[in-house]
């Protein structure tokens, strides 16, 4: 059957596909914490919490607020005029705000002790503006690593069996085996509510989607119809 989605023992795989301890990590925390790339790459030393075993991630979709400057009505990007008060929106009458948001994220005991073990060999690198990168690599670099591994451990595409496309294993797709993990473990409303709050996702429906499996929801669906007696 074509598989949609990596399994843990196929991510375990891939880890032991890494070339190094930094390729090996990436790949943990790409599944282990299920955030995105370009959030794995953002992780700095003062983001973890060995105490707590926690690690912040800021969110880098930054959302932006645009405001009247004459009655601080919040605008859509569009509006030529400002709906409240009638004052005509151009570029130099806009404040634009922004705010990122973060989201604190539990971190299990194994993968904290490969944290450690990286710092210490790797001697704590320094990014930009003095930060205290983890990675210390690009986003192309990162797709590459997960890339590569995944040709070593003999891992094919993945294929969706609904539309039949198929997709290459990269950091994504990492993000969507730790939910699909989660979603097996525990699909109650609460376990759904708590992935989301762990994923970042702004939407429900975004979270929702990985219920179905592969098909394999409404297989189960249909065999209760059955009472699971084939043959009969």
């Amino acid at each position: 059957m074509a598989k949609e989605y990596l399994d843990p023992a196929e991510v375990a795989r891939l880890e032991d596909a890494a070339k190094t301890p930094r390729d090996r990590l990436l790949i943990r925390l790409l599944f282990r914490l299920g955030c995105r790339v370009s959030e794995a790459l953002a992780i700095t030393l003062d983001d973890i919490d060995f105490s707590a075993r926690r690690i912040t991630i800021v969110h880098l979709k930054a959302r932006v607020w645009v405001t009247c400057q004459h009655c601080a009505a919040k605008l859509g990007l569009r509006h030529d005029y400002c709906p409240k008060c009638g004052a005509k929106c151009e570029m130099k009458s806009l404040e634009r705000a922004e705010r990122r948001r973060q989201r604190s994220l539990p971190v299990d005991s194994g993968t904290l002790n490969l944290i450690r073990d990286f710092i210490q060999v790797s001697g704590r690198p320094v990014g930009e503006k003095g930060n205290k990168h983890l990675f210390g690599v690009n986003r192309h670099r990162a797709w590459r690593i997960v890339r590569q591994c995944a040709q070593k451990a003999g891992l094919g595409e993945l294929r969706n069996p609904e539309t039949g496309k198929t997709r290459g294993i990269s950091p994504h797709r990492l993000r969507d085996a730790f939910a699909v993990h989660a979603m097996k473990t525990d699909d109650s409303g609460e376990g759904m509510r708590l992935l989301q709050e762990h994923l970042g996702h702004s939407s429900f429906d975004t979270t929702a989607k990985y219920r179905k499996v592969a098909g394999e929801e409404h297989q189960a669906w249909y065999e209760k119809l059955w009472g699971h007696k084939d043959g009969d």
